[in-house]
């Protein structure tokens, strides 16, 4: 892609580290009611009203990385459900050039969830809102369990530590940010999305295996047909009906 004014290099994105902060996507949509132009980072010590999808609460300790990236006009709407697989395969990089020995260890979850050992060690919660002056926001939200893990989480979780890992909030940071401007430019507001799901498969967990996939309303279990281009999961039932699905939580049988 020829470098121009959608071009996401490193050095084109801003950077706000805070201390105490209720949520730092509430504080990036702070920002953009105020009129900000967008690619801007900011990062917490810790979250006093952290929230993962569903509203679920997220743990907010110091000693994890707590994180949001706002983007203005980032993509036509249609081509948004496949951010989150953006996101997911920037932060796998990320994790794995901090665990050089652990890379068949680190796995994608559908959509965006990261696994160590089977465990999750990381939340991603993206989340967009129109702007009066017309622009419209997306604000991907980015926590990864470095020194503290949830007690009782709806899915097995672990710290980076735990796992063997010696990094700090900032380490993984800097690797962050460098991985999503190019995993960003890539996808270039969805024309690379090709590109995109074809290193995400790589690294996802699951495709071909049976599992079962929590809707707000039910719980569907079948086979993991694959991953459609717009970011869909696609789930084959025992009646050999596959359905397309936008979200939801994904669980595999325990073994």
């Amino acid at each position: 892609m020829v470098l121009g004014e959608r071009a996401y290099r490193p050095d084109t994105f801003r950077h706000i580290a805070l201390g105490d902060v209720g949520s730092t996507n509430t504080e990036c949509f702070e920002h953009a009611r105020a009129g900000d132009p967008g690619r801007l980072w900011i990062t917490a010590r810790r979250q006093l009203g952290g929230r993962g999808r569903r509203g679920r609460a997220w743990i907010s300790e110091p000693g994890n990385l707590y994180s949001s990236l706002l983007l203005i006009d980032a993509a036509p709407h249609a081509a948004l459900a496949s951010l989150p697989l953006v996101v997911a395969l920037a932060l796998h990089r990320a994790i794995s050039a901090e665990m050089p020995f652990a890379a068949d260890r680190i796995r994608i979850k559908w959509p965006n969830d990261i696994l160590v050992d089977g465990c999750k060690v990381s939340g991603i919660l993206i989340e967009a809102e129109s702007l009066p002056d017309g622009r419209s926001a997306v604000v991907i939200g980015c926590g990864v369990n470095i020194a503290h893990k949830p007690e009782n989480p709806l899915y097995p979780a672990i710290s980076l530590s735990e796992a063997g890992a010696s990094t700090s909030p900032d380490a993984l940071f800097a690797r962050f940010l460098v991985e999503m401007a190019h995993a960003l430019d890539i996808w270039a507001a969805g024309e690379g999305v090709d590109e995109i799901v074809a290193n995400w498969k790589a690294l996802v967990r699951g495709i071909g295996e049976p599992i079962t996939v929590n809707l707000p309303d039910r719980s569907l279990s079948g086979i993991f047909a694959g991953i459609e281009k717009d970011g869909l999961l696609a789930l084959r039932l025992d009646s050999g009906e596959t359905l397309r699905i936008a979200s939801g939580d994904v669980f595999f049988p325990r073994t």
